[in-house]
């Protein structure tokens, strides 16, 4: 079989596989959905938030020794002292990226939960309008 005919048999076979389904589910049960409630999303951000909290605690500890030391084997005339300059910035850089992410993820969820909560309270007056036209027709 040529690398074509192969090619073409298993392009054939995923096409069955997943065929697009409009406004059903598949007929094994398959197809799940993601639910996530607000108490979930709130905490999420606060372990973000304290994750946050902790690195900006703890991630920094070494950085006075690791400079002094770096310092001082420069001095000395240790090339090693440079490569320990490079090491402790590089820390700091991706510290700092790691610091901003965990505050983007609490913020973002911070939003999110709010966001969810007022689109709740739309919701419902929408459907509480709807109820009360539906009352009246009756």
């Amino acid at each position: 079989m040529s690398f074509d005919e192969e090619w073409a048999q298993l392009r054939d076979a995923a096409a069955q596989r997943h065929s697009m389904q409009l406004n059903s589910l598949p007929a094994e049960g398959g197809g799940g959905s993601l639910v996530v409630n607000r108490d979930d999303l709130g905490r999420i951000g606060n372990h973000a938030y304290d994750l946050r909290n902790q690195l900006s605690r703890d991630g920094d500890h070494a950085r006075p020794a690791t400079h002094e030391a770096a310092i001082a084997l420069t001095n000395g005339q240790f090339t090693s002292g440079s490569a320990l300059l490079k090491v402790n910035d590089r820390w700091q850089t991706h510290l700092k990226t790691l610091l901003d992410a965990c505050a983007q993820i609490s913020n973002h969820l911070d939003f999110t939960k709010a966001q969810h909560a007022k689109d709740d309270v739309k919701i419902e007056g929408d459907i509480a309008a709807i109820s009360a036209l539906t009352d009246y027709m009756k």
